[in-house]
């Protein structure tokens, strides 16, 4: 069913992992390129737009305290290289670039709004709680903003609380609470995203959309399914996952959300110029 490498799929291929492992000797020598080409949050001073792009060539590449990490990248070009070539044959390469860059631009642009809205919020918070420390307003501020914490994380936040309810004129225990409010907000408000994973989410969304019926074998499965069920059951499980983000989860659903979504309006579209042309 899958044909050989495509010419466009095989340079995307050498890009990405090219600069996984450059980025991976900058990184030995203390120099981090994804703090310079990771999107980030655009309230954030180390924001430029240029990051749009260059964020969906980057990808994680170590674990603090477990060195090299592969499965992110591999992940991706995994993806890309089963499903791309196919694509690339059916649509051409201009159209199979366009959808590619559409799908990963598409992404970075829905996470940055959906993230700019519950950022902001969160800022606000930050900045009337600092202006006005209280034990009441720590414990709402910790009960909004620390669901994605650890239970031992949030388990200190709340100890920490008890104490300040008991002594809420202690300069220590309220210098305390500013710097764990902060941390939450460095935490959770200005980090940055880095991975193929919304333009290769735009890849198989289009695959499932013109291969609807494609039956597709997989390693975990005993049995064939077709390309849109496996498809759908991805988008629903990264829908859920955001909805019901466990803690110490820092995938960037919304970005495979983002990337599947603008790849059904591209192809909607190219479907519709397809009919009406003939």
């Amino acid at each position: 069913m899958f044909g050989r490498l495509t010419p466009l799929v095989k340079n995307l291929l050498i890009i990405n992992i090219g600069l996984f492992f450059i980025s991976y000797f900058f990184l030995r020598k203390g120099i981090s390129l994804n703090d310079l080409f990771g999107l980030y949050y655009i309230g954030d001073p180390a924001f430029k737009p240029f990051q749009f792009v260059t964020y969906m060539f980057f990808h994680q590449v170590i674990v603090p305290g477990k060195g090299l990490y592969l499965w992110h990248i591999f992940g991706n070009m995994f993806a890309l290289f089963i499903f791309g070539p196919l694509l690339e044959q059916f649509l051409g390469q201009k159209k199979f670039l366009i959808l590619y860059m559409v799908a990963g631009v598409g992404a970075g642009l829905f996470y940055t709004g959906v993230n700019y809205w519950e950022v902001r919020g969160l800022e606000r918070d930050y900045e009337s709680y600092i202006a006005n420390p209280s034990p009441g307003g720590f414990v709402i501020f910790i009960s909004e903003h620390a669901d994605g914490l650890s239970e031992k994380s949030k388990s200190m936040l709340y100890n920490h609380a008890d104490s300040y309810e008991r002594n809420p004129n202690n300069y220590e225990i309220i210098a305390q609470s500013k710097k764990y409010a902060y941390d939450i907000y460095r935490m959770f408000g200005t980090y940055s995203m880095v991975g193929a994973s919304g333009a290769v989410f735009g890849i198989l969304a289009a695959f499932a959309l013109f291969f609807p019926n494609t039956e597709l074998f997989l390693l975990f499965i005993p049995f064939p399914i077709k390309a849109k069920y496996l498809v759908t059951v991805y988008i629903l499980y990264e829908v859920f996952a955001e909805l019901q983000r466990a803690p110490g989860d820092n995938v960037a659903h919304l970005a495979h959300i983002g990337g599947a979504l603008i790849a059904f309006f591209m192809v909607r579209y190219w479907k519709k110029q397809r009919r009406d042309f003939y």
